[in-house]
């Protein structure tokens, strides 16, 4: 009845602010109950009930003013605010700020939204009163939203519907150990508020086989990322890492380019977990002395979204000295260009679904 409360006063305070404004924007708020996925056999101990909660979004409409709103079918962008009961007090309760698009199928009656974020935890790990929770070893985490609702604006003068499905992540990419995380598969439904009687019109003025010929020439990239994590040794310290990247692209249209390069990766907490294996695990045959550098190749592609793009490698160790997860690796994640050729990214590393560390990154495009 309280989370029933909560949603109505939300709704009821945009439904104020709305009818102040004239822009080309929406409101959407919507409930969401569902389960949480068993994605490692450690958590099992803390799924206790349905998580629920609810989302509160602002959402910008485009219109083709730009050509990247008509090669992605006028997708939205905006901002969502998140609450969500977890069911369970080891757990506590999960506060999350997205950024989003929106994206639209069907005859705009499909969207997929995907948000990126932070999120606060109200009861994280604590070797003391709280040695349960190894899902979130942090108050504050990095958290994931993807929502597929069928969507009708407008059914009632400004008010719509929405229902479908939402995933909803929380981690803190190993920046403290412990780091299970959680993934939220939930129903959803809500209202849509429009804060205009009606809209504009779409234009459609690109040209679309230019686009699809567009090319350019291979451009050569250099990058440095760095970031802080922990093994999963509760207590074994968090450490810095640097990683020096140097990759290809080759643009092949206008909102896609397929990456080839190196890394190598200066994990300065696989010299503290070499070091406690070698003494804590005699029988494993380590020294302690053993190289913690790693060197990988990978593939990849780059998929541009206005200023930002969405970036997806997948590599390989070619120089292993330290078994950690295997030899395979992933990268995903966003850059941001400020020129043609200097830009900013933020991005997980990962080994199958296990985090490695969350890397901030500037590089130069040449």
């Amino acid at each position: 009845m309280k989370l029933l409360q909560a949603y109505l006063l939300c709704f009821f305070c945009v439904f104020s602010f709305a009818q102040q404004n004239t822009n080309t924007s929406y409101f959407d708020v919507n409930y969401f109950k569902g389960n949480i996925a068993v994605h490692n056999n450690e958590i099992l101990h803390l799924i206790k009930g349905h998580p629920e909660g609810v989302i509160l979004s602002w959402n910008k409409k485009t219109y083709g003013f730009k050509d990247w709103e008509q090669r992605f079918n006028y997708p939205d962008y905006g901002f969502s605010f998140a609450y969500q009961d977890m069911k369970n007090p080891i757990l506590g309760n999960n506060y999350a700020l997205f950024a989003h698009y929106n994206f639209y199928f069907l005859k705009r009656h499909l969207m997929l939204r995907v948000g990126q974020g932070l999120a606060y935890n109200t009861n994280p790990y604590d070797k003391e009163t709280n040695f349960k929770n190894v899902a979130y070893g942090s108050s504050f985490l990095s958290s994931t939203h993807m929502m597929l609702n069928f969507k009708k604006e407008r059914i009632v003068d400004r008010f719509g519907l929405q229902a479908g499905l939402s995933l909803i992540h929380y981690s803190n990419a190993n920046v403290r150990a412990p780091n299970n995380s959680t993934n939220s598969i939930t129903l959803n439904v809500g209202l849509n508020y429009s804060l205009t009687d009606s809209d504009l019109k779409y234009l459609n003025t690109i040209d679309k086989i230019a686009d699809r010929e567009f090319s350019e020439p291979i451009k050569y990239n250099v990058a440095f990322r760095s970031g802080i994590n922990e093994s999963d040794v509760v207590g074994s310290g968090q450490y810095a890492m640097y990683i020096v990247s140097a990759y290809a692209d080759k643009r092949i249209n206008k909102i896609s380019a397929l990456h080839l390069g190196t890394d190598i990766f200066f994990s300065n907490f696989l010299k503290e977990l070499i070091y406690y294996q070698s003494v804590a695990f005699p029988d494993r045959g380590l020294t302690g002395n053993e190289d913690h550098k790693r060197v990988g190749v990978f593939a990849g592609h780059e998929l541009f979204i206005n200023k930002l793009s969405l970036i997806t490698q997948l590599g390989y160790y070619v120089y292993y000295p330290f078994d950690f997860e295997g030899r395979m690796y992933t990268r995903i994640g966003l850059k941001r260009y400020f020129t043609t050729k200097i830009f900013a990214a933020v991005t997980l590393k990962t080994h199958s679904a296990r985090a490695e560390g969350l890397e901030f990154g500037i590089g130069i495009r040449l």
